[in-house]
């Protein structure tokens, strides 16, 4: 028990001084720690205040460089500004002098002025009595000169003034026929080769076209089985079309009457269906009736689309085709109104090109300018007004609009456009073969002419020829001289173009001839 509690207590005493002894070691350690730690901070105080010196340092030379610079920046705006001051001073300096030099000038003026005035004041006197000698002077040579020609002031100077008139219109009638010569001259050669261009370029054939619609039939017995049983089938086909039909003594044929071409054509292709059919009474014809009428409406757009694509005309409001797909069916002096369109649209894009305009849009008022005449005969007022309200109906710009409304003078022409328009339909419609007229129509013409030519003083004879494109004019040579002659053929050419309508252009020749005569006996 003894060598247990001997074992125990030194235990206990080996541990207590093993556990005094490490705590002196940690004691140790601990403060070499603190030792080492203290050291660095301050060898970290020790740098930043190294780096705070160089950064101050730093600081400094460049607050000493911006300072120097803006030092010198300032010296030199001062120096500027000091050099503008001189100049200023120079030139106010040079502003006195020269206005000194003025006031001097002024006054030496102002000196001589005052010496002329004296001068002149005594020389108004003088002058004063010398007028009124001149003035009784001419008041007697007036009434010597009145005395010997029998001829107050007044009329004297009333036939001067009208003799000076009379040279004066002469002389400018010379000046008017020598530019207008020189202009015509310059003007015909351009126009010439600009139509030229733009009608070769296009080729067409010289197409008529008759007004009246005939349905050709296998045989005459043929017209019993359309007319039917007490009428009923002719009957039933005119109210289904609208269109009369005309039966007579012509031999295996038969005649569509009616306004409305669409409608005409409607009849005849529904009578030749019938008749190929051969089944003909009232309920198949107005079955046949309405087919036809809407394969037509077919038919109508696309001999519209047809037509802008060959007129290169795009971007048309649907509308806007079929009416001009319904121009199909329509003829103006037995001109086809879609051909004419197309035709004007070609030319009327080849001048523009010729003018470096436009072409795109001088096309599209080619293409549109006749479209009123698709309703002409459904709406009130002309062709040109009412295809001008189409076209603002479905939103056609305003040049397109003016030069559908004034191309036939509607409206007066305000743009090129509307001029180009004119011309091209002019051309279109004076082509030979192009339109048909009746011969009371062209008598007419002719006689309209002629009266207009004879309405003017000192002609003696008037011939319309080249069927109305040309009025050769005889007028008296003692009452028209050459000159005279030169303005009458103007005034008639202007004349004509006021009071007639015509397409294409009329050439005014006056002719004036001298006869001298003596008999030999």
């Amino acid at each position: 028990m003894n060598l247990l509690w001997i074992g125990a207590l030194l235990f206990v005493f080996c541990l207590g001084i093993g556990g005094l002894i490490g705590i002196l070691l940690r004691k140790k350690f601990v403060e070499s720690k603190i030792e080492t730690a203290g050291n660095r901070a301050l060898n970290l105080i020790d740098d930043a205040k190294k780096q705070a010196e160089t950064i101050k340092k730093e600081v400094l030379l460049q607050a000493k460089e911006k300072l120097y610079q803006e030092q010198n920046e300032f010296e030199r705006e001062l120096r500027e500004r000091r050099a503008e001051l001189q100049n200023l001073e120079k030139r106010l300096v040079q502003k006195e002098e020269n206005l000194e030099k003025k006031v001097n000038l002024l006054d030496q003026k102002e000196v001589s002025l005052s010496k002329r005035e004296k001068i002149l004041g005594n020389q108004e006197n003088t002058v004063s009595e010398k007028e009124k000698k001149y003035n009784e002077l001419v008041e007697k040579t007036q009434k010597k000169l009145e005395e010997l020609s029998g001829m107050s002031a007044a009329d004297a100077k009333r036939l001067l003034i009208q003799n000076m008139e009379n040279e004066a219109k002469h002389e400018a009638a010379k000046m008017v026929k020598k530019i207008d010569e020189e202009t015509r001259e310059k003007a015909d050669k351009i126009a010439k080769d600009i139509i030229s261009l733009a009608i070769q370029r296009y080729s067409a054939e010289y197409v008529a076209e008759k007004t009246v619609s005939v349905v050709n039939l296998p045989n005459d017995e043929m017209k019993g089985r359309i007319i039917g049983r007490e009428g009923r089938n002719i009957r039933a086909i005119e109210a289904a079309t609208g269109i009369d039909i005309i039966i007579d003594d012509t031999p295996e044929a038969v005649i569509l009457s009616g306004f409305d071409p669409i409608r005409r054509e409607v009849a005849r292709i529904s009578i030749e269906r019938l008749i190929t059919d051969g089944r003909i009474h009232p309920t198949r014809i107005e079955e046949v009736v309405e087919k036809v009428q809407e394969e037509m409406e077919n038919t109508i757009r696309e001999a519209g689309e047809r037509a802008a694509f060959d007129a290169g005309v795009h971007r048309l409001h649907p509308e806007v085709i079929k009416y001009m797909g319904k121009m199909k069916y329509r003829t103006s002096y037995d001109q086809n109104v879609l051909q004419h369109s197309i035709e004007v649209a070609f030319i009327c894009g080849a001048l523009a090109g010729e003018l470096k305009l436009d072409v795109k849009q001088a096309k599209r008022v080619g293409f549109l300018h006749d479209i009123g005449k698709a309703v002409d005969y459904e709406v009130e007022g002309t062709h040109a007004v009412i295809g001008a309200e189409l076209a603002r109906k479905y939103n056609e710009s305003p040049e397109v609009i003016h030069a559908i409304a004034a191309h036939h003078d509607d409206e007066k022409p305000q743009t090129i456009l509307a001029v180009l328009v004119q011309a091209a339909d002019a051309l279109s419609a004076a082509r030979p073969g192009a339109r048909r007229e009746m011969l009371e129509t062209y008598i007419k013409h002719l006689k309209e002419l002629e009266d207009i030519a004879n309405s003017f003083n000192g002609v003696t004879k008037s011939y319309a020829v080249q069927a109305g494109r040309e009025i050769r004019v005889i007028i008296d040579s003692k009452e028209v001289s050459d000159e005279a002659s030169f303005m009458l053929s103007r005034d008639i050419a202007k004349k004509i173009e006021s009071t007639l309508t015509y397409p294409g252009q009329i050439k005014v020749t006056v002719i004036r001839e001298t006869r001298a005569i003596h008999l030999a006996k």
